[in-house]
């Protein structure tokens, strides 16, 4: 191939492979000898992430090691176009080991029983914080152990028993979580006819997407003149005060809502378009299910604004802002 015809390709940017529906070619092994230009320390690192993403042994220095299969394959050619690009120099070898031993070695290089186990006790042990730590927090914690046991199967050519452990241990937790996130009869009602201007509203702390944006919609849509209350978790209610997001609460999680999307339907307020769309983002970054595409802007904006703000009410001051800028971006006028 000619050398302009080659295509640029930058190997950090490159998706992982799916190895973990792709069974190696039996015994066959992908040997890849590599010798990286010294004066180009930016490519020569992002040839070796890029060895590191698909899941490559290293078996010493130049030297890395696959198991063969077709992605494996188109995944090490183009990277070894991208090392001739930059001056350097790849092999890609297709091997085989010499004996029953070797094989075995070889294939023990791929072995992720051990990450898989750290996981398990990382989503084992968020047990301990159950009727005590806040449910929407550990939830957080539970997809982000998800996350990782994506990126663990990914990569893991030769799945085992403690694959299936994990996996088993984060639906369990994942149910369990659910349960407290949904429990069965956690609202009290208003009073019939009740009213809701110039009133105490309640939530407990910590705050994050589902009471703030619950304190949101309050203060603009239900009771502009609202006192908003941060209780600790041990606080009982004061006198008259309309409590939110939390079991026991006026306005609390039903068995497939959030507390945003509760008070949406309670109060009449589903009906608008752009309520609704927020509440799709609320749900997300609360519990996960569908996923939102605004879901990761608005959850860097609201962690921006956790880490800036010294206090509860600093905090809702600055997710005020986010949420108003999202009600304007989706609400639409009615047509005349």
């Amino acid at each position: 191939m000619d050398e302009t015809t080659r295509p640029r390709f930058p190997p950090a940017e490159k998706p992982a492979p799916a190895a973990a529906t792709e069974s190696p070619a039996t015994g066959g092994w992908l040997l890849t000898i590599a010798q990286l230009p010294t004066e180009d320390p930016a490519s020569r690192m992002r040839v070796l992430r890029t060895l590191e993403s698909l899941g490559a042994a290293v078996m010493r220095e130049g030297v890395f090691l696959l198991p063969d299969t077709p992605a494996n394959r188109q995944s090490l050619e183009t990277l070894t176009d991208y090392i001739v690009k930059i001056h350097g120099s790849a092999n890609v070898l297709q091997v085989n080991a010499v004996n029953a031993v070797q094989q075995m070695a070889f294939t023990r290089l791929f072995d992720r029983s051990a990450r898989y186990e750290n996981l398990i006790k990382t989503v084992e042990s968020l047990r301990v914080g159950f009727g005590h730590s806040d449910p929407s927090a550990i939830s957080r914690v539970v997809h982000k152990q998800r996350r990782e046991f994506e990126s663990i199967a990914a990569l893991d050519f030769f799945p085992s028993a403690a694959r299936d452990r994990a996996e088993a241990a984060l639906a369990k937790t994942d149910a369990e979580v659910r349960k407290l996130l949904f429990p069965t009869q956690s609202q009290q009602p208003l009073a019939p006819g009740e009213a809701l201007l110039g009133r105490t509203w309640v939530t407990r702390k910590p705050l994050w997407a589902d009471r703030l944006a619950c304190s949101w919609l309050i203060r603009r849509f239900v009771d502009p003149e609202a006192k908003l209350t941060w209780l600790e978790k041990t606080q009982p209610l004061p006198a008259d005060a309309i409590a939110y997001g939390f079991e026991g609460a006026h306005f609390a999680n039903s068995e497939t809502r959030v507390t945003y999307e509760e008070m949406l339907v309670k109060l009449d307020l589903a009906k608008n378009a752009a309520l609704v769309k927020i509440a799709s983002i609320v749900h997300f970054l609360e519990i996960r299910g569908t996923p939102v595409a605004e879901a990761a802007g608005v959850q860097t904006l609201l962690q921006g604004a956790q880490r800036r703000s010294n206090s509860e009410s600093e905090l809702l001051a600055e997710a005020e802002k986010t949420f108003d800028l999202l009600y304007e971006a989706y609400y639409q006028p009615p047509k005349t």
